[in-house]
């Protein structure tokens, strides 16, 4: 099947789907207050039909890689579709990358030319430019009024463009062939080196079709928000589909202002990992928990109503025509108000990356946010599974059209389909061991196909531990239990061939707090709350009712409290949130030792 191409489907959208605001973003008005400003179908067209002209001119031919280095802004998608509309392959790079991998990714893909949005990603470029010798010309939009004189300005670039220029790029576009590669997008590199994944036309284009077959955008009433790092496969794909459906996508750069962007904008769609839902949960929690009297009161009835009615509201199950009526009561006087902080319109809400807590899910569902788990990863495109619309809470949905999906005799997930990416750049070793002889991709994931063909992933092959008894326990499902407590912001599980497992958890301070004082304690630092027995108590309690369904082999035999949350500054996270073990097990190396102390085995003493 021809799915077509990036930029021919981005013509298509303009002309269908023409629209005054295609793209929007937080600017300022001439006072300077804030304000959201929009950009049209057409004149997001003139300016690709621009860049891509400036592309041309400054050499960028066919299979030539260009790398995008901004956050996420509607300058990412004109250089996008600039790049991709000649032939060229864009290479993003995450907007708060490290300096050494920045480095890598620019020599390793043979970029000539770099497009960057913002002074401060300015900065960053030009401090590793003679560390880039391939590099020869860098376009910068927003770059401030003082540019280096080797720097071309984007405003200017575009200027000057208008039908001749789109004229040539739709003449260069229908030249560019779906098995061509659109870009090469680096793994996260949780461990080892970051490999370059090899995406086509047909892989994007084919996902953005198959993903969301059910999802019925409409340009006049939907909106959805940009805050997913668009150099993560996940939220470029989904932008993509926002975009081709002709629906306003809203950039928001970090992950910060998603709060205020939702109050501002009320979108109706939006996506998201994880780590977003169990902050939003933990925000709920220590909102309710700030409550004194009645008002705590209700909240606590409410939260109690919302377990009840989980599953009715997931459409898993019947309640009696009395809990529905305690469910409205309090949909008026606390869910209806939780809706009202994510601006109160959201109809679809998608949820990818990692696995998310079944807890959570129904937790969302019950206060009338409906969130729909999927699955892929950057080498699909990233879309494999998805529970839109037929949700299945706990599961990760089913394979999307053209996707076909089996498991290994070890429990690995195998996939094949049109968006399997062609192979990781300069890499054919890698290549091959992921991508067997039949067309199989080897995802490194665990999980099983239930009846209906529903996917559940317990785990990452990589991550599963085997404690020195030779059990096998996945950490994912036992952190993703542990994070539903109010009281912990995060967990990493440890146990890889030790004698039992243990944990590593960050205590919530905000919804501690009210407790401790309770107890006429005050805490002067997170450091002095993370050691206090009172803290360390609550805490147990908590693990102990979070894991009480679990083996003897996988309980958490002992912990230890941090002070501080794992963040991608410290180097803990990837920029889609997920943990990077080693590094925690590394920086955290003296405290998980304590935790085994006691149980250190005899050794054999050396003859000196």
């Amino acid at each position: 099947m021809n799915y077509g191409t990036l930029p021919s489907r981005l013509l298509q959208a303009v002309d269908a789907h023409g629209s005054p605001r295609a793209q929007m973003f937080r600017g300022t008005d001439s006072h300077g207050n804030a304000r959201w400003e929009a950009i049209s179908s057409q004149e997001l067209l003139r300016r690709v039909a621009g860049l891509s002209s400036a592309f041309t001119e400054l050499g960028v031919k066919a299979g030539d890689r260009v790398v995008i280095f901004a956050a996420n802004c509607p300058e990412w998608h004109t250089a996008d579709f600039a790049i991709t509309g000649i032939g060229a392959v864009s290479v993003p790079v995450y907007f708060h990358e490290s300096a050494e991998r920045m480095t890598y990714i620019f020599n390793h893909c043979g970029a000539r030319v770099a497009f960057v949005a913002g002074a401060e990603q300015l900065v960053q470029l030009l401090a590793i430019r003679e560390q880039l010798p391939e590099l020869e010309h860098v376009v910068v939009a927003d770059g401030g009024a003082m540019l280096p004189s080797e720097v071309f300005r984007y405003e200017m670039l575009i200027a000057g463009s208008g039908d001749a220029a789109i004229a040539t790029y739709r003449m260069g576009a229908s030249q560019v062939l779906p098995g061509q590669v659109a870009s090469i997008i680096y793994t996260s590199g949780t461990t080892g080196e970051p490999k370059g994944v090899m995406l086509t036309h047909t892989n994007f284009c084919s996902n953005v079709s198959d993903s969301v077959v059910d999802l019925s955008l409409t340009p006049a009433t939907d909106l959805a928000i940009s805050f997913l790092p668009l150099a993560h496969v996940y939220g470029r794909m989904l932008d993509y589909v926002y975009l081709f459906s002709g629906i306003s996508v809203a950039y928001v750069p970090a992950v910060e202002l998603v709060s205020q962007a939702l109050l501002e904008l009320h979108p109706t769609v939006m996506a998201a990992v994880p780590r977003v839902f169990e902050k939003i949960y933990v925000r709920v929690m220590e909102q309710g928990s700030k409550n004194t009297g009645a008002k705590r009161a209700i909240f606590d009835w409410a939260m109690n109503v919302a377990g009840r009615t989980a599953l009715w509201r997931c459409g898993e199950k019947e309640v009696s025509v009395g809990l529905k009526l305690q469910w409205a009561l309090a949909d008026r006087l606390v869910f209806s108000k939780i809706r009202a902080g994510t601006g109160g319109r959201l109809r679809v809400v998608l949820s990818g990356g990692a696995p998310l807590a079944k807890e959570l899910t129904e937790f969302f569902w019950a206060i009338g946010v409906p969130i729909y788990q999927g699955y892929g990863l950057t080498e699909t495109s990233p879309v494999l599974t998805s529970n839109y619309p037929h949700n299945r809470v706990g599961s990760s949905g089913k394979p999307i059209p053209s996707v076909t999906l089996r498991i290994a005799e070890d429990g690995e997930i195998l996939a094949r389909g049109p968006c399997v990416m062609q192979g990781y750049y300069q890499n054919p070793g890698a290549t091959r061991e992921v991508i067997d002889d039949e067309g199989w991709f080897h995802t490194g994931d665990i999980g099983n196909l239930d009846k209906d063909n529903y996917l559940y992933i317990t785990d990452r092959k990589k991550d599963l531990l085997k404690t020195a008894g030779g059990k096998f326990v996945a950490p994912q499902p036992i952190e993703n239990a542990l994070k539903t407590s109010p009281f912990i912001l995060n967990a990493m599980v440890i146990g890889d061939k030790r004698k039992f497992v243990v944990a590593l958890i960050v205590p919530n301070g905000t919804t501690i707090a009210p407790k401790a004082t309770a107890e006429n304690l005050r805490f002067a630092s997170s450091a002095e709350m993370a050691a206090h027995p009172f803290v360390n108590a609550l805490i147990a309690a908590e693990v102990q009712r979070l894991t009480a369904h679990l083996a003897q082999y996988e309980s958490i035999k002992r912990f230890a409290l941090l002070p501080d949350d794992f963040t991608f500054d410290d180097g803990s996270l990837t920029f889609t949130l997920k943990l990077k073990r080693r590094v925690v097990e590394q920086k955290y190396r003296d405290v998980i030792e304590s935790l085994y102390a006691d149980f250190a085995e005899p050794r054999p003493q050396l003859q000196a």
